[in-house]
């Protein structure tokens, strides 16, 4: 079900903030818009980027950090869907990066499940993916290997 506009603001806000926390390399802000529970979970777009709990998503974090000199996304497109205190969504982003003083930007893809507690949003699931470049438009499949 489509959120209404005051959970779509509260929600797109603390993925705003997610972008915010990534790109100041601020461990603690990011790791505080997430529930706090063994089973908070992100998948990022590296086939080991599996983190399950908040000291994994750390780890993964800092990861990406010591391999960059900066990184930052920001949400375009997206939907909003909830129901009582669960909400979903999925966005496009545009990733930004500069490694070895390359910059580079990659369309990128989330989707998010969070939980509202006492009041607040937090993030307890996010996948991020990148679109598969040699894929064309149209097809679902490509033959390249």
């Amino acid at each position: 079900m489509k959120a209404d506009a005051k959970t779509e603001k509260a929600v797109m806000t603390v993925l705003n903030k997610m972008g915010e926390a990534y790109a100041r390399r601020d461990i603690e802000g990011l790791l505080a818009l997430m529930v706090p529970d063994p089973d908070a979970f992100m998948y990022g777009t590296g086939a080991d980027e599996k983190r399950q709990g908040l000291a994994e998503i750390q780890v993964q974090a800092e990861r990406d950090w010591s391999q960059s000199e900066a990184g930052s996304m920001e949400i375009g497109w997206h939907l909003v869907s909830a129901v009582g205190s669960v909400a979903w969504v999925a966005a496009d982003m545009a990733f930004k990066l500069t490694i070895g003083r390359e910059e580079m930007g990659l369309p990128g893809r989330l989707t998010a499940v969070l939980e509202q507690r006492d009041g607040k949003w937090l993030i307890a699931q996010s996948h991020f993916s990148f679109p598969w470049a040699e894929q064309a438009e149209g097809e679902s499949f490509t033959s390249s290997h």
